[in-house]
């Protein structure tokens, strides 16, 4: 909305107002906005909360300390999308058809994780959506917003339908319209990956914000013609407008930590987490680095394949590969604080997340 107030119409009265142009500009705004309005509302939401009694409860299948957790006010996932909807409506260039299909799609996945939420506040005992239908409400609106990507970017990049693979040279895999259904794959995967990390306090928040760093980078340079050619990265005109988004989520992020940080004042919930995953699908295949997110995100894959090794030995041998699954848990029952897990998997994250970017060059 900025840019097109300030830019192109209040420019020709005031020349300084061309710095709305810029990406870099735009998005250091968008991260204050969203940092400032999330924690002002955030403030007033929680104490809202309480009083509503929108409490989380044991869900059984945790460590037995979690039980004091039990009254910490959930859906805090509202304080995030709210400063995030707000700061990319006023900074992102709301004339780009990117920018509106990945706010939709990640509005698709808010519904469906709230609904998730609402319905275990209302009956109780971790009784929200069956598993069944919760994953198919993912992939249906997985793939919507796939659909519209796929075609929106015919337009946008010389091909929509191609799959980049890094480190590889001429790593590149044309899968035309099948496309979609790896790109649904990865949405409905990161979702589930980032509300699988939520089990601890600030636990899926820390390594959230490590994710968004490279993806930023990769989102600049992937819209700017010039450097993705220099290193050979898909070019996708107007990309650069997901830098915008991803800001935005970066400042909502840092309010809700203020919060969510141990001891936890507030939990996102799945309204949080299945989104917060989803976007980072949603803006990993807009500009074409899938794998880049599965690097970056590493910590979210450690724990996806924890469960999904935990599950298999459990069904197949009766022996369980680890104490407790997702793995954060393990290590809980192995004796660790709690913040000692959290700092250390936000330390792993990290790691990642820096190597994930030698992926800019190496390809």
């Amino acid at each position: 909305m900025f840019y097109y107030i300030f830019y192109q119409k209040l420019i020709y009265f005031f020349s300084p107002f061309n710095v709305f142009h810029y990406i870099t500009f735009r998005s250091i705004m968008a991260s204050v906005t969203a940092l400032v309005f999330s924690l002002w509302f955030a403030n007033r939401f929680i104490p809202y909360l309480k009083r509503m009694q929108i409490k989380d409860s044991y869900k059984g299948y945790e460590p037995k300390n979690h039980k004091q957790k039990t009254g910490t006010p959930t859906i805090g996932g509202i304080i995030i999308w709210s400063g995030f909807f707000i700061s990319s409506l006023l900074w992102a260039r709301l004339d780009d058809v990117l920018v509106w299909i990945v706010l939709m799609g990640t509005l698709l996945f808010i519904v469906i994780g709230f609904s998730d939420d609402y319905l275990k506040i209302k009956r109780g005992k971790n009784n929200g959506l069956r598993a069944r239908t919760k994953m198919l409400l993912q992939i249906a609106a997985a793939f919507l917003t796939v659909y519209l990507i796929y075609f929106a970017e015919t337009k946008l990049t010389s091909c929509s339908g191609c799959l980049y693979i890094p480190f590889v040279k001429n790593g590149v895999i044309n899968l035309k319209e099948y496309y979609m259904i790896f790109a649904a794959f990865v949405i409905v995967g990161s979702s589930n990956a980032v509300n699988l990390t939520d089990g601890l306090d600030g636990l899926a928040t820390g390594p959230s914000l490590t994710t968004i760093m490279p993806l930023i980078i990769f989102a600049y340079v992937s819209g700017n013609i010039i450097f993705s050619n220099y290193l050979h990265i898909p070019h996708i005109k107007t990309a650069g407008e997901m830098t915008i988004i991803l800001a935005s989520l970066a400042g909502s992020l840092l309010a809700f930590l203020w919060y969510n940080c141990y001891p936890a004042e507030v939990f996102m919930g799945d309204t949080g987490s299945l989104a917060l995953g989803a976007l980072f699908g949603i803006i990993a295949v807009v500009i074409k680095e899938e794998f880049v997110l599965a690097i970056a995100g590493g910590l979210f894959v450690l724990e996806t394949v924890s469960v999904i090794i935990q599950v298999i030995s459990y069904k197949t041998t009766g022996e369980r590969v680890f104490k407790m699954a997702p793995i954060h848990h393990h290590f809980e029952l192995k004796g660790w604080p709690e913040s000692k897990v959290i700092v250390r998997f936000w330390i792993i994250s990290l790691i990642f997340a820096l190597i994930s970017l030698t992926a800019l060059k190496l390809r």
